[in-house]
């Protein structure tokens, strides 16, 4: 049923998968996300619906290869088909006119922002984008990015694209230029951290979109809980959107790293990183 249409390598270990899932599509919001089952025993892979198709009636996600399920995941190609795929789930990103917005990607999260600087750009704002990796064969998407951004700025941690430094140093120096009315963040934890810490400075409406461990996504297993604003949010049904000024992400980095001892157990020979 849920057959994979298109698959591409993007860079290292990261792929993007087309996927034909009908009533998905036709009812996706920017912002949202699916829980992907590659196999009927597989676990439950989370993954935010990078861009969608209602005529073909498809939709898109990336994901990186990090441990066993997506090293299955990996392995599944073109013409074959997923066990399950549930969604659309989670609260839609806010999308109105604030004006001129700033949104920001680091490394695998330059795809979750994709579909929030389309809408954005659409509902008539000015929409910056910044996109950070390591370096310039990590950074994916750009021709998309910059289909829906008015400007793209570019960072890389070695220099081989844009500016070397962090997305964060570019931020502060657009803020610093120019009147920023909102930012939208999604990346590592360290960089939606950064993020937030540079906006708060400056009193800039921000928010970064979360992706702790999750298993259900319908708020009954509580594994993707996290501490906004000093009290427990769900992100599956609460986010995954939230204020990053009010985000605990000393306890999000924390709990990331819960089932670290498990994930390599689960590795095994397989050829996961």
């Amino acid at each position: 049923m849920f057959e994979i249409i298109e698959k591409i390598e993007l860079a290292e270990d990261t792929n993007l998968i087309e996927l034909s899932a009908p009533d998905i599509a036709e009812n996706a919001l920017p912002g949202q996300f699916v829980i992907i089952v590659a196999e009927e025993k597989g676990e439950r892979i989370p993954l935010t619906i990078t861009d969608r198709n209602t005529e073909k009636g498809t939709i898109t996600v990336v994901y990186k290869i990090l441990g066993r399920s997506t090293a299955d995941l990996g392995r599944m190609e073109k013409g074959t088909s997923l066990f399950n795929v549930a969604g659309p789930l989670g609260k839609p990103s806010e999308i109105r006119r604030f004006g001129t917005v700033a949104v920001v990607g680091g490394g695998i999260g330059i795809a979750l922002i994709y579909p929030v600087a389309k809408a954005l750009s659409r509902c008539g704002n000015r929409v910056i984008t910044v996109i950070g990796a390591q370096n310039e064969k990590l950074l994916i998407l750009r021709d998309r990015i910059a289909s829906v951004s008015a400007e793209l700025l570019i960072a890389t941690d070695d220099g081989s694209a844009g500016r070397k430094g962090f997305v964060t140093e570019l931020l502060e120096d657009r803020i610093k230029k120019e009147k920023i009315d909102m930012v939208f963040a999604v990346g590592p934890v360290v960089m939606m951290k950064a993020a937030a810490a540079v906006t708060k400075k400056y009193g800039i409406k921000t928010i970064v979109s979360l992706n702790p461990i999750m298993v259900d996504g319908t708020g009954m297993c509580g594994a993707c809980r996290v501490e906004v604003g000093g009290k427990t949010k769900f992100a599956c049904v609460d986010g995954p959107d939230f204020d990053a000024h009010e985000v605990n992400f000393e306890l999000l980095a924390q709990r990331q790293k819960i089932y670290r001892k498990q994930e390599k157990k689960a590795c095994g020979d397989c050829q996961c990183r």
